[in-house]
């Protein structure tokens, strides 16, 4: 299993050169190249969405982005530090911003229907988006 981990300041600026690298990376691991836009335009939303949870919570540690490549699969990992706490309404103290919460749904909308296996989760120290394509190892064997 092969791992490459990128840690990048929450800068707008940074997004482009993290899809630069998943691309490359996915196209080393044996992602099928009419995939590989899709797997730039994920990452690039998943980092963006890191961001500006980051950039909004005031937040100076880095996003991560985890890409791993196993036997028949290549795994990408977006991390951040943010809050996620439940959205609750009524409190103006504690409230997420209607606008902010309907831009992440969004957000994790178009994620979704870029990639077939995504996984989700988040909590009071961070939230993590996992994506899973097939490589041609896999593809083969399929065959």
């Amino acid at each position: 299993m092969a791992t490459v981990e990128l840690r990048f300041s929450a800068l707008p600026e940074h997004v482009r050169t993290a899809r630069l690298v998943a691309a490359a990376v996915a196209r080393r691991a044996g992602v099928d190249e009419a995939v590989l836009d899709e797997v730039r335009l994920a990452v690039g939303e998943a980092c963006s969405r890191a961001v500006g949870l980051h950039q909004s919570n005031g937040i100076a540690a880095p996003v991560t982005v985890v890409l791993t490549e196993e036997e028949k699969q290549f795994s990408i990992e977006v991390g951040d530090e943010a809050r996620h706490a439940p959205h609750h309404t009524g409190d103006a103290a504690g409230t997420v911003d209607d606008a902010d919460a309907e831009e992440d749904e969004m957000g994790l909308a178009v994620i979704s229907g870029l990639v077939d296996d995504v996984e989700v989760s988040a909590g009071e120290d961070g939230g993590l988006i996992k994506m899973t394509w097939p490589t041609a190892s896999a593809g083969a064997v399929l065959s």
